[in-house]
């Protein structure tokens, strides 16, 4: 990608799937920022919906949302960062233990060699409960969603996984 193609704020994660608090934290990083890419992580954790499946199901879920960018990214982020011209990554923090790991990640991709801003969203309080991983478990057991994730999201999730 050439710098004049450049997105400089990026929004990483496996999003699998995007909650309402990946949408949340998006949402307000727009209004930091104008206009910041998604970043799926298409390597990593083994889950509930291959890449290309959650990046299409992302980019439904901000259609209506100016100034986002979804796309797919294989290995480390720091060169995914670097790649895309990059000076800032979004993160949402939850609780203690994603603090915990968030500093432990901006540390090692510190020592990769990439200067890039760690910036940190705490997460809204009414969402903070809300992963992608409880949302894999609601799914499992045939669970409402409406509360979890972007309606087009639950939609997709309810006809790719009900037993009717």
């Amino acid at each position: 990608m050439n710098k004049s193609q450049a997105h400089p704020i990026v929004y990483p994660g496996s999003f699998d799937p995007f909650t309402l608090g990946h949408l949340d934290i998006l949402r307000r990083a727009l209004m930091l920022f104008g206009r910041v890419t998604v970043l799926v992580a298409g390597d990593g954790k083994a889950g509930l919906l291959g890449a290309e499946k959650r990046v299409a199901l992302i980019e439904q879920a901000t259609a209506r949302l100016r100034g986002v960018d979804v796309r797919p990214f294989h290995g480390l982020l720091v060169d995914a960062v670097a790649d895309m011209g990059a000076v800032a990554v979004i993160r949402g923090i939850r609780c203690a233990g994603d603090y915990e790991h968030e500093w432990s990640m901006a540390g090692v991709n510190a020592l990769l060699g990439r200067k890039v801003e760690f910036v940190y969203l705490l997460a809204n309080p009414e969402l903070a409960a809300v992963s992608s991983t409880l949302v894999r478990d609601v799914i499992k057991y045939g669970g409402p969603l409406d509360k979890l994730v972007p309606a087009e999201i639950a939609v997709a999730l309810k006809k790719d996984f009900s037993d009717g």
